[in-house]
């Protein structure tokens, strides 16, 4: 077995609106991992930047224990943090597979499978334009539909009041629209996006029950473990929540309280592909499946890609056509493809998994170039009532 080289330096890069990680060891080999809060990135690189610190002139091949020792030190964690440990343990599996000459999955454990079922984007603010995506998604091959969003994309610049009647079944009929347009041969992903309170949610979820959507995503804001039971206690549709956790305790407390049946785990945030993989077994271990969140570049694609490939438990893995520059609207093109040297196209619903030497996918040259920092904006869509909205 080659012996693991050091590791030379850890550099955190802000390109357009994706945080990569770059790490290079002694011998030259590059390896590129994501992090995943896109809202903060500037707080995320400094911690990346603050790792680097205790990582240059370490192995590069001990992942384990290097996670270990950033998870643990000072006590401190969230998801900034967790999302520049996140991209670092892309970035160094990434290395270990391009050393060894494997890709990712065949070291931990080997392939599942070599296909991945996939979900596209639907961003729009009007249920025409979102039935009008779904067709010319369905026309493209693809079987599912994902951040489709039955209160609709409408923007921060709305101020927002409905009735409670009227909020609920405005958005019940638009999922009834979706299903009459897609019928059979496309599955429903409805996200709701935190966006209803626990009341709202089991009024909605089981007014759609009928339209068999696959799952409903973060009904509700996803900080309370035994809020998300006591909705998914009450509804008929299965419930698909993680994106925002950092920890594998936050989902542990999740899968306790039996509060979903899809994990939604984040490998740019939830601890990198150690993290996720942990997750993964943790959720195998209730019968639950995972799906990886990823609204990030064909790095964060490629990172989640090696998990489908690794586990059993493995669902379906979004796939973000939409969402340049933090704008809901959809594309017919991955995320950030003009930005790196290979994406895994859709045919019938699926992708190939790569298998490259480590996670099968590089950041070109000149990202930077091509997409300068993009800074998110803070703001949030104002009520009527002179509170904010989630969505």
């Amino acid at each position: 077995m080659p012996v693991s080289p050091t590791i030379k330096s850890v550099v955190p890069l802000h390109v357009g609106q994706f945080l990569f990680v770059r790490i290079e060891t002694d011998d030259g080999v590059v390896g590129w991992g994501e992090g995943g809060v896109w809202g903060h990135i500037e707080a995320a690189a400094t911690a990346v930047t603050r790792f680097a610190e205790y990582l240059n002139g370490k192995t590069a091949f001990s992942i384990e224990h290097h996670w270990n020792v950033m998870h643990r030190f000072s006590y401190f964690q969230g998801l900034a943090i967790n999302a520049a440990i996140s991209g670092i343990d892309i970035a160094l599996w990434d290395i270990k597979g391009k050393v060894l000459g494997v890709p990712v999955y065949e070291l931990l454990g080997g392939a599942c499978r070599t296909k991945a079922r996939i979900y596209g984007h639907i961003y729009e603010k009007s249920i025409e334009k979102v039935l009008e995506e779904c067709k010319r998604k369905m026309a493209l091959g693809y079987t599912a539909f994902g951040h489709i969003n039955p209160f609709l994309d409408e923007g921060n610049d709305q101020v927002y009041f409905k009735t409670h009647v009227q909020k609920m079944q405005d958005a019940a009929d638009n999922v009834h629209k979706m299903r009459a347009v897609v019928g059979q041969k496309v599955d429903l992903l409805i996200e709701l996006h935190r966006r209803l309170t626990p009341a709202e949610a089991v009024t909605f979820t089981n007014m759609i029950k009928d339209d068999n959507p696959m799952f409903v995503e973060d009904p509700i804001r996803p900080e309370s473990a035994d809020a998300m039971a006591r909705v998914a206690d009450r509804i008929a549709v299965p419930i698909a929540t993680g994106e925002r956790f950092c920890t594998i305790y936050e989902f542990q407390a999740l899968l306790a309280r039996d509060a979903l049946e899809y994990v939604r785990v984040d490998v740019a945030v939830c601890g990198g592909i150690t993290g996720a993989k942990k997750v993964a077994a943790m959720a195998e271990a209730h019968n639950v499946q995972i799906v990886p969140h990823n609204p990030l570049s064909p790095i964060g694609l490629a990172a989640c890609l090696q998990i489908a490939a690794s586990v059993p438990n493995f669902a379906i893995q979004e796939y973000a056509t939409g969402f340049e520059q933090g704008i809901f609207k959809s594309s017919t093109k991955h995320l950030g493809s003009d930005i790196v040297d290979f994406v895994p196209e859709v045919h019938n619903g699926f992708v190939d998994i790569p298998n490259g030497p480590g996670i099968g996918i590089n950041v070109v040259k000149d990202a930077v170039s091509i997409r300068p920092p993009f800074f998110q904006p803070i703001s949030m869509r104002p009520h009527f009532d002179g509170f904010v909205v989630d969505q």
